[in-house]
């Protein structure tokens, strides 16, 4: 081929759908960086303090147990936090944080589906069989979601959960946030008898001590699940 000759080489793309660490989420959908996992935990304990902080009227409508305060920190995690979005708060203020970078809600790679809703290894047919969706309740957040740290509450860090199930019901999966230091956890009661339940902040120092052994966080608790972390979050 003689000099300053052309050549046109194919090129054609393959998507990488790789899911490393077998838990349903398409590694493409993780946080690659140190940088925004730290954002999301940051703004994921944040609006999980501010639902505690704000009085019952200021409590956005859809939280409405533990579950539905997860979906909701999760989803506004990942927004793009601009002048637009800060404009919904009044009262107690949001503060000024960086924003996750590598996607933002809901110009995400699943689009408004962020939770899956079957546990399983990710496969390219989950995007169009209904696998991944906008609700899903504890359980299935705990299933398909979350990915199992510790047994050991020490192992918390800001933005991870920890999850009970009370053995003697037949439901009753409940959740709740660590939050500021990993010395609180925020979380919502969800209905009590005709109540309609309500947000709550506590010291984890005191819930190690609760008056009723089901809710302490400790490996001798059968009703403690343990500690878990958001599968985006499985490079951390």
């Amino acid at each position: 081929m003689g000099r300053g000759s052309n050549l046109a080489l194919p090129i054609a793309s393959v998507p990488d759908d790789r899911d490393s660490f077998g838990d349903g989420t398409p590694d493409w959908m993780r946080l690659h960086s140190a940088t925004d996992r730290q954002a999301f935990r940051l703004w994921f304990t944040a609006l999980a303090d501010r639902a505690a902080d704000v009085e019952p009227s200021q409590l956005p409508p859809e939280i409405v147990d533990c579950a539905s305060l997860l979906r909701y920190a999760y989803r506004e995690s990942l927004r793009l936090h601009d002048d637009r979005w800060y404009a919904q708060f009044s009262g107690e203020p949001m503060p000024a944080l960086t924003s996750v970078q590598q996607w933002s809600y809901p110009n995400t790679p699943l689009g408004l589906g962020l939770f899956r809703v079957r546990p399983g290894p990710f496969r390219v047919t989950d995007l169009t069989d209904g696998t991944f969706a906008q609700f899903a309740d504890a359980k299935t957040l705990i299933q398909a979601n979350t990915f199992f740290v510790s047994r050991d509450i020490s192992a918390a860090r800001p933005g991870d959960l920890i999850f009970f199930r009370l053995l003697e019901t037949d439901s009753q999966y409940h959740s709740m946030v660590i939050t500021e230091h990993s010395e609180w956890v925020v979380y919502h009661t969800g209905p009590i008898d005709n109540h309609p339940g309500e947000m709550r902040r506590v010291l984890l120092a005191d819930l190690l001590h609760h008056p009723d052994p089901r809710w302490r966080p400790t490996p001798s608790n059968p009703n403690f699940l343990g500690v878990y972390r958001w599968n985006i979050l499985h490079e951390d």
